[in-house]
């Protein structure tokens, strides 16, 4: 009779990571305000049931991460109750359909505005990306399709005119290649064509937001609805 077959436990999360998450949460909750300074280090692992050292490095990683700010001989402060990095692996563990979703809210509002700020140049690049992203087939590499659709997208965000805008894309767009991957990787989702992607350009060349934003909407719309219906199915068993 063969042995059991045995995988490794996942870890046990450290009392610092633990300690992190307890003060991000009273920082998010809005127990302790943005300008506001929190309890010192003793209080602090009194109230945590945990050693000094442990707050101090839970407190090191959040002033890294820009959440907390320490001044010196004065104390700690909240500096933001937002966690740039937590929100992007929050984001990473959400839903390919929530994932699309997202994704074409941003998508939509980068194309609206792009038909306002275009240029006639970047029209013309706009269908230069598009003829390298091509079709799925044209690419032999799945990753190589991912980039040039990124690349296109990423370039509809920079033409908005809105830097916040375009940051938040470019920073988002990690995601959507992970989330791209998975989607082409699903053999039974819509792929949507060069033909959807072309009326995104012929919208923004006739300075059309909302049609822009429409046809840049579209382009997730049916992915939205295939994922959709996959998670209204009836699990098995």
């Amino acid at each position: 009779m063969s042995s059991p077959t045995t995988i490794p436990q996942a870890p046990r999360r450290s009392l610092v990571e633990s300690t992190i998450d307890l003060i991000r949460a009273q920082v998010e909750s809005g127990a302790w305000k943005v300008g506001s300074k929190i309890p010192n280090e003793q209080e602090l692992a009194d109230m945590l049931n945990v050693g000094r050292n442990t707050v101090r490095e839970a407190i090191r990683v959040l002033s890294h991460a820009q959440v907390l700010e320490v001044r010196q001989g004065d104390g700690t402060y909240v500096r933001t109750n937002v966690d740039a990095a937590e929100t992007m692996r929050r984001i990473g563990r959400s839903s390919l359909r929530e994932h699309y979703e997202l994704r074409a809210m941003l998508e939509a509002e980068a194309a609206r505005l792009a038909a306002t700020h275009r240029s006639e140049a970047d029209v013309a690049f706009l269908r230069e990306l598009l003829s390298r992203r091509g079709e799925r087939r044209d690419h032999v590499a799945r990753e190589d399709f991912v980039d040039a659709d990124i690349e296109f997208h990423g370039a509809i965000a920079r033409m908005s005119g809105n830097a916040a805008l375009a940051e938040l894309y470019r920073y988002f767009a990690g995601s959507v290649r992970v989330y791209m991957s998975e989607a082409l990787d699903e053999g039974d989702l819509p792929n949507p064509g060069l033909d959807v992607h072309a009326i995104i350009i012929d919208a923004i060349e006739r300075r059309d937001g909302d049609a822009a934003a429409a046809a840049a909407r579209a382009v997730a719309t049916p992915v939205i609805a295939a994922l959709s219906m996959e998670r209204a199915k009836p699990s098995k068993g």
